[in-house]
């Protein structure tokens, strides 16, 4: 299965801080990959924040996969 990210994670300058959110709203990709690092699982994130699906949780999850291999291609040019 295919999925791409580009329609949950957004970016407004004005909220956040211009930081990457899920669908418009205030909690960051960087939030979820937080509680994914701290050991929540999956359904512990849904259960806290029921605003949340289990296909914002994969989009943060290859949102930083896409940022990571961004980085490591753009350094390896330099």
């Amino acid at each position: 299965m295919t999925m791409t990210y580009h329609n949950i994670i957004t970016i407004e300058p004005d909220k956040r801080g211009g930081k990457p959110c899920i669908r418009r709203m205030r909690i960051t990709v960087y939030d979820v990959l937080g509680w994914l690092a701290a050991g929540m699982s999956h359904d512990e994130i849904l259960e806290d924040f029921p605003e949340l699906t289990e296909e914002d949780i994969r989009a943060c999850l290859e949102f930083a996969a896409d940022r990571e291999h961004r980085l490591t291609v753009s350094a390896g040019a330099a």
